[in-house]
């Protein structure tokens, strides 16, 4: 674990260094194959892993911190940023004023995205060792962009061809303190045009802000209502079933969830007594139906409206009938006390131990 955290601090490690010494010397010291590594890892892989990890937004559990109907224009958002800096990291001469004010609109673009996904996630770790070096690089890139662009300018003269490239010159021509806030105001049309293309692949026009605001539990999120009195873990197919009409389901007692009390059927309790079986007998193989339950679990509780009715209940109790068969043939088939599992489920945990205590004495 220890290696693990040292693996993910390295890249703020040697960007930390890179700025102090550009800071106190006034140039680069770090040698560029450690900043290609750096760059690879802070800018491709460890978002990449963050993402993969959170796709999902729902009450329960690690809520994604993009909205998924919005994603989209996030993620061609930072493909555009990802596209200026590596063109700003590797190419040798200057463009065009037009393209060298766009790419450092985009620099500046990905610095402030990552602020608010800072905020956003609400991880100390992750802003920390993800978010601060592509901050870090991307104010170093705008420098390095600056120090090009004089450089130049001192050897050759442009020469405007139209009215944009006189814009865009006079604006790379500025001081740095008026020049960024200046390239930091032209990132709002960039942000307009770029929604209006993706309004052809059914984004919506305010999608940037939405992508923030349509999730849960994060630092912009506007839907934590929705989580009110919501009861995790407990919307599944067994669950909905012992909901319904008491002459149908049968229930047989209350249980204990999550601290609330749950009705309990001869359904629910052999299901959950078969999965209890799993995990002790097959862990590997109940992880994978686990993760698979858990996907119908999700999909219950956004149209929960609809399974939170007796009669629906009803029916999923007897289309899970041929499965609580399949679970109560596999539990009297590897387990010695089928019944003394089945009854145990849903149990407070003092009741568990006194059960456990009572059998040792027998």
């Amino acid at each position: 674990m220890a290696f693990i955290l040292i693996l993910i601090a390295l890249p703020i490690v040697i960007l930390a260094i890179e700025l102090i010494g550009f800071i106190t010397q006034g140039k680069r010291i770090v040698h560029i194959v450690l900043i290609r590594i750096v760059e690879v890892a802070s800018l491709i892989i460890l978002p990449y892993i963050y993402a993969a990890d959170n796709t999902t937004n729902d009450c329960c559990g690690d809520s994604t911190a993009f909205s998924p109907q919005h994603q989209l224009t996030i993620l061609t958002l930072v493909t555009l940023c990802l596209i200026g800096y590596f063109y700003s990291s590797y190419r040798k001469n200057i463009a065009s004023p037009v393209v060298e004010v766009f790419v450092n609109c985009l620099l500046v673009l990905a610095i402030v995205l990552n602020v608010f996904i800072a905020i956003q996630t609400k991880d100390a770790l992750y802003a920390v060792c993800g978010n601060l070096p592509i901050i870090i690089l991307g104010v170093l890139m705008l420098v390095k962009n600056q120090q090009l662009f004089y450089a130049y300018a001192q050897k050759e003269s442009f020469a405007p061809k139209n009215k944009f490239e006189e814009i865009a010159l006079k604006i790379l021509n500025l001081k740095p303190i008026q020049k960024f806030p200046l390239v930091f105001i032209l990132c709002l049309p960039i942000l307009v045009i770029l929604s209006a293309i993706l309004l052809l692949v059914g984004q919506k026009p305010d999608s940037i802000v939405r992508a923030f605001t349509d999730t849960y539990k994060h630092g912009f999120s506007q839907w934590d209502y929705k989580c009110d009195n919501v009861e995790c873990g407990g919307h599944y197919l067994c669950s909905v079933a012992a909901n319904g009409h008491d002459k149908i389901v049968k229930p047989q007692r209350l249980g204990v969830r999550n601290g609330n009390n749950i009705i309990c059927n001869r359904q629910l309790l052999v299901s959950n007594a078969f999965e209890e079986l799993m995990e002790e007998k097959f862990p590997f193989l109940h992880k994978s139906i686990r993760q698979q339950y858990n996907k119908v679990g999700n999909f219950i509780h956004r149209y929960y409206g609809i399974f939170n009715n007796k009669f629906v209940s009803d029916i999923i109790y007897f289309l899970m009938k041929p499965l609580e068969w399949f679970f109560i043939f596999t539990l009297y088939c590897f387990d010695r006390n089928p019944e003394n599992r089945i009854a145990k489920q849903y149990l407070s945990n003092d009741d568990r131990i006194q059960i456990a205590q009572l059998s040792i004495k027998k």
